[in-house]
Order: C-alpha cells, then sequence, then structure tokens
C-alpha cells in the first residue's frame, strides 16, 4: 500500500467507541437495515451490502437513514420490536469484522420530499387524498417548520409542524436509540442538520419564520436538534456514541436556487460565521462527531456532487470547522483518498467519509491495502443507478416507481443491492458466444460470460475497445469515465478475453448456429431536413477531436448538448444552446444533482440559451432559427455542433441473437450494463 495512505488505517475513538481506521461508509437511501420506504423490517438485502462493505475493510459504517417516522404507512421506527431481535441476532456476525456500525436516524424530509407526478395527482385530488391518507399522508410528511414551497412540486406546499409534533419526534428518536443500544449497534447518527432536510430546515432562517421556542435566535433554530441529542443520551447514556450528519454550509440562494463553487452570492442558509456557533452550540448539546458536507436540496450538487463538482469540494470547509469543536470531523463529498489522507496526518480531518464508490466496489479498500488499485472499479458520479431523481420545468420527480423503492444501485456494477437478479452462476454447459461491439455492452457481457465459464470472443470494428465511450469520456472533466474504461481494457486482459480488432461484422449470420450477442450501440440521429444541416459537427466528431471556431452553437440542450456546450464554455468559446423543449435536460432519469448544476452554471456564466427554439438554417457565420415567440431570429457562430440525440444501429441476423444497450433501445451507461449483464446470464 502507498505509505501515504497510512494515515487512513490508523485507530480513533467517537466518544467511548474505538474505530479500527478513518474509512467511512456514510448513508446512503436503499443501504438500510430497517426497510427503506416500505414497512419496517430487518432488512436482509441491505445487511449483505453493509456486511459486505465491513468484510472489505472499513472501519465505520452508517446504513441508509431511517426514518423515525416512516413517510409511507405512518409506522414508528421503534414499534415494530420482532426487527430489533434479527437485528441483535446479526450483529455478532458484523462484528466479526472488526467495524463499528452506527445507525442514522432521521426525522424525515420536510419540504424536500421527493414529490412525483403520481403524488401530485393523490393530493390535488381531494377524494384521492383521502383515499390514500392512511399509506401517505402528505399532510404531516412534507410538514415544515414553516409553511414553504415543496423543492420539487408548486402542487404540494408544505404546513407548519406543531410544537407537540416536535417534541413527539424527540421522544421517537429517543425510544428508538435505546432499541438499537440493546441490539448490540455501536451508536446513532442523526440525520441531520444536513442538506435542506427537516431538522436543518428548523435551522435554516429562509425556510423557518416560527416565533415560538423553535424559531428566531440560533439557540431556537437548533433546540430540535439538541432536544434529541440529550434525550437520547438520557435515556441511553453518555458512553452510547451519536454523531450528526452536519452541512458547514448551505451554499444557498433561495428556494430552489444553490450557488455554485466560487461564486459570490449572499447566504440564505447557514453561512460559515453561523456554523463556527452552531458547531459549538451542538457540541455542548450532547453530539460526539460532526460527519460535513455542505449544500441543501436547493443547492443539491453539494450533498450529492456531480462529475462537474470539483474533487474535495468540502475538505477545506470541514478542516475549517474542525478548528471551532473538540469532537471528531468527517468529511464525505467526492473525496480524493490522499487528499484525506494527508488532512488526517495534518491533524484536519478525523474520518474520510465515502459512500458511491462503495456501490460500485465494495472490495475498494480491500483492493487499496493490497496496492491494487487499478482493480477498482471507480464511480463515474452520474446518478443513473443509485439516485436518478430528475426534475426539470412543469414536472416533479418522474423517476420510476422501482427506482424510488429501491435506491442505491449503481450503474457500472449492476449486481449492487440486486443480487436477487443479477449474480454470476457458473455454466455447465460451456459455449462460444460472439459479441459484435467492443464498446462498454460488448465489454460487460464479455467479462460476465467469461466469469460464468463460457468463452466470449469479441469482434470490434475498430482497432480499439470503448466504442462511443471513448468520445463520451473524452471532455476534460470526465477522468472518471476514462478510468472506468481503463478499468474494462484491464478486466479483458485479466480475463484473457478473445478480441478481433479491425473485425467489422455486417450480419449475425456469420456466426451460423453459435450464440451471439449485439452490442453495436447506436448512431447519431441527423437533422436532415434542415437546410445546411451538412455544415454541423455531429458531437461525437467534435469529442474526437474535430475542430471548432470560437462562436458555437450547440444544437440541441439535453444532457450530451449540455455536457459539450460546458466544455467549450470551460476551454474559453464563446457558446450557445438552441433547445426545442422548454427546459434544459428535459430528460428522464438524469439526476437533479446533475442538471441543476449545469443548468445554474449556465445562468451564472451568462451562456446563452434559447429555449423552445428550432433550428430553421445552418447557413455560413450564422444559424436561422424560430425562437419562442414564432419569430424568426439569427445568430452569428462559427460552428455548429449537432446534439440531436441518436438511434439504436444493430446489425441483423441470426437466430440465437441478443441485442443490448444502445443498438436495442437508446438509454445511458446504466441500461448498457445491465443490459448486457443479463444477455450475459441468460447464455
Amino acid at each position: 500500500m502507498d505509505e501515504r495512505l497510512n494515515p487512513l488505517f490508523t485507530p480513533w475513538k467517537i466518544g467511548n467507541c474505538e474505530i479500527k481506521n478513518r474509512i467511512v461508509l456514510t448513508s446512503m437511501g436503499g443501504t438500510n437495515l430497517l426497510g427503506w420506504m416500505e414497512k419496517n423490517h430487518f432488512d436482509r438485502m441491505g445487511a449483505r451490502f453493509i456486511k459486505e462493505v465491513a468484510d472489505n475493510n472499513a472501519g465505520l459504517i452508517l446504513p441508509g437513514c431511517q426514518p423515525v417516522y416512516n413517510p409511507m404507512m405512518g409506522q414508528w421506527l421503534y414499534k415494530n420490536k420482532k426487527m430489533y431481535k434479527d437485528l441483535a441476532e446479526w450483529m455478532p456476525e458484523f462484528h466479526k469484522t472488526g467495524a463499528k456500525l452506527f445507525v442514522q436516524l432521521t426525522a424525515g424530509f420536510g419540504r424536500s420530499f421527493t414529490i412525483s407526478p403520481m403524488m401530485e395527482m393523490l393530493y390535488t385530488n381531494k377524494a384521492l387524498r383521502t383515499l390514500s391518507k392512511p399509506f401517505m399522508n402528505f399532510d404531516k410528511i412534507t410538514a415544515a417548520p414553516s409553511p414553504s414551497p415543496n423543492r420539487w412540486s408548486d402542487k404540494v406546499p408544505s404546513r407548519e409542524m406543531t410544537a407537540d409534533e416536535i417534541r413527539t419526534m424527540v421522544e421517537a428518536f429517543a425510544k428508538t436509540a435505546v432499541l438499537l443500544k440493546e441490539a448490540g449497534v455501536d451508536g446513532v447518527e442523526i440525520h441531520a442538520v444536513h442538506e435542506g432536510y427537516l431538522l436543518d430546515q428548523f435551522t435554516l432562517k429562509y425556510v423557518n419564520k416560527r416565533t415560538d421556542e423553535y424559531g428566531g435566535s440560533l439557540e431556537n433554530r437548533y433546540r430540535f436538534a439538541a432536544d434529541i441529542v440529550k434525550a437520547i443520551k438520557k435515556a441511553c447514556g453518555d458512553d452510547f456514541p451519536v454523531s450528526l450528519r452536519y452541512s458547514i454550509v448551505s451554499k444557498t440562494k433561495d428556494f430552489r436556487k444553490g450557488a455554485l463553487p466560487g461564486e459570490e452570492y449572499t447566504e440564505v442558509g447557514r453561512d460559515m460565521e453561523e456554523s463556527e456557533k452552531a458547531a459549538k452550540f451542538l457540541q455542548e448539546a450532547g453530539y460526539d462527531c460532526l460527519n460535513c458536507d455542505n449544500g441543501t436540496y436547493d443547492a443539491w450538487y453539494w450533498a450529492h456532487p456531480p462529475i462537474y463538482m470539483p474533487e474535495n469540494c468540502n475538505l477545506a470547509d470541514a478542516e475549517h470547522i474542525k478548528q471551532y469543536v473538540d469532537i471528531p470531523v468527517i468529511c464525505a463529498g467526492r473525496l480524493d483518498v490522499r487528499a484525506a489522507a494527508d488532512s488526517v496526518a495534518a491533524g484536519k480531518l478525523d474520518g474520510a467519509g465515502f459512500a458511491r464508490q462503495f456501490l460500485a466496489d465494495r472490495q475498494w479498500v480491500t483492493k487499496l491495502m493490497e496496492d491494487r488499485e487499478e482493480d477498482i472499479r471507480p464511480c463515474i458520479l452520474c446518478h443513473n443507478g443509485c439516485f436518478n431523481m430528475c426534475h426539470y420545468k412543469g414536472t416533479a420527480n418522474d423517476q420510476d416507481l422501482g427506482d424510488s423503492l429501491h435506491l442505491a444501485r449503481c450503474a457500472v456494477d449492476a449486481e449492487t443491492m440486486q443480487w436477487n437478479k443479477h449474480r454470476i452462476d457458473r455454466t455447465k454447459t460451456p459455449k462460444t458466444v460472439h459479441i459484435i461491439g467492443g464498446g462498454i455492452g460488448g465489454m460487460e457481457a464479455a467479462r460476465v460470460l467469461k466469469l460464468r465459464g463460457h468463452n466470449p470472443v469479441i469482434h470490434e470494428k475498430s482497432d480499439t475497445l470503448g466504442g462511443t465511450f471513448i468520445p463520451a469520456s473524452a471532455e476534460s472533466y470526465k477522468g472518471k469515465l476514462r478510468d472506468l474504461l481503463a478499468w474494462y481494457r484491464r478486466q479483458m486482459d485479466k480475463l484473457e478475453i478473445e478480441v478481433h480488432y479491425n473485425d467489422e461484422v455486417k450480419s449475425a449470420d456469420v456466426f451460423k448456429g453459435e450464440k451471439v450477442i449485439v452490442a453495436t450501440g447506436a448512431a447519431p440521429r441527423l437533422l436532415k431536413t434542415v437546410p445546411g444541416y451538412e455544415k454541423m459537427i455531429e458531437g461525437c466528431d467534435f469529442l474526437n477531436g474535430a475542430e471548432t471556431g470560437d462562436t458555437v452553437a450547440v444544437i440541441g440542450g439535453g444532457l450530451t448538448g449540455c455536457e459539450i456546450a460546458y466544455e467549450l464554455a470551460l476551454k474559453g468559446k464563446n457558446v450557445m444552446i438552441v433547445e426545442m423543449k422548454d427546459d434544459l435536460i428535459s430528460q428522464k432519469g438524469v439526476c437533479l444533482a446533475n442538471s441543476s448544476y449545469l443548468r445554474e452554471w449556465f445562468e451564472l456564466h451568462k451562456v446563452p440559451v434559447y429555449l423552445e427554439t428550432k433550428l430553421k438554417e445552418v447557413r455560413d457565420g450564422s444559424i436561422l432559427c424560430t425562437g419562442s415567440d414564432g419569430k424568426d431570429f439569427e445568430a452569428e457562430c462559427d460552428s455548429v455542433i449537432s446534439c440531436a440525440g441518436y438511434v439504436p444501429a444493430p446489425v441483423g441476423g441470426g437466430k440465437n441473437v441478443q441485442y443490448i444497450g444502445d443498438c436495442s433501445k437508446v438509454g445511458n451507461l446504466r441500461t448498457v450494463i445491465w443490459s448486457a449483464y443479463e444477455a450475459a446470464m441468460k447464455i
């Protein structure tokens, strides 16, 4: 192991609880031990994930947050005694790993509760609202410190919580903590004065307008959080550790408006001056640790950093706040492992928090210790599998129900939290399987086939593996995607998979009687009805190195177009975006943390964005468009990049053929990898 990493593998304490190393699995919805958005129970799937992480040398494990009052079905977490007995029976096995377990408890979401179009329908229809109340009481679920707009929907407002409701919830935290302690759990973490969830909303002046003992002064606004730790310590004893998930600075300008890195703005939430005082206040109330990042749901890209956010985006603030408390400080959020080790060595940080990387590779800490970093499958910060809650103009979260109920899956690892449907079963009848296309889908299919005992053969028409993922990973900020491409290529070498380069297969018929997987991807949609379309540069051609002038029009404001426009702007080009829909990235499956960053970045940097606008003609030195008002206008530009989407490009033929990824239906990296895995399982 790199000696620079040694500080991460030293013991430390939270309260009287000694932890073997500084690696912390921070909490993610879906990795729950007691159920997620369903009837509370001891969750075997969550337990398996947590145990695998513990088996692979993490020091402190924080499962997914558990609402003390479950928004679905209206259950109090402390009332199901059987699941605590099940948990108690499991804890000795967990403790054999040497790791420690803190269960994260939350008061709920308040105005941040994720509203979907179906929920809007249930709420706005009086009859349906009454019928649905026993299992989804919106009045209770979305209650906040003060009446306020929901983050996701204008149709489901939040009412003010009563003081009695607050006190009842404080008691529920204490009752739940007692049961967890009795079950053998090492501590609890309170979620949260963090990310704009309900407890945080009480602390934030722009949300909390109360005039009672829970509003106004700092002491009043933080009273709810302080009362919780006091109640837990009274019920469980001072030796039972209680950590707090804590957003140091809100990075928020207004409802639904975040502040980008480096932006000058007026903070409406918690600024650093208040945070310095609040951290001391919370320590004095009884908290034993601060588990830190930044942001709110209004500035979601701080708590769930997409690939556009800078690495270690929260580290400097965590190091700063540590100077104001005597309790340990953990930092999370796109954290580089070596930067974390340096910070621990300097005494500026106590624990290093990682989340999504454990979804991509539960063995990554072990591989780090064994000097096998090149074998670590990287998280690419896409949110496609783990957290694809999206939002765009006029549409509340349109995440599929299956994704809402099953978070913490992973785009790059089809097995994560899906072992019941995705697993490596060795074959009893090995076959040669021909794979047409050596992109990510083709390589994933080959990898799984080989692990199952088959003989995959890749036929790749170019002289290298990667396909369209090569241009997709080309932008300057997409180093993590290039790491994933390198990982796949290494797997092909390690598994000694046969690859035929410069071998274009035009029909699956050539492999008569043999199994075939077609992974030929998609082709760009060309705007051939637009006069002058031949003057445009196709998006992939640009990413593969085609030159542009200084002023560039990007046609298409979906994710691909916006990412290309972002790259052009980073390179100092003058860029404009033309989009037919009424919002940028108006597409399913792109997490709001990702899309809001790009929308707000373009706004901050005054990138011209023409919505509800149609390209009419590409001219020499300009484009002609029809605007949202129905009038034509001309915009000068040196180059035009077409990002009008893609269409499946399969090869035909053959009776034993499976089509995977974009050649079947255009999607994203998750649909490519999962469909490749499933196809390889079927053979």
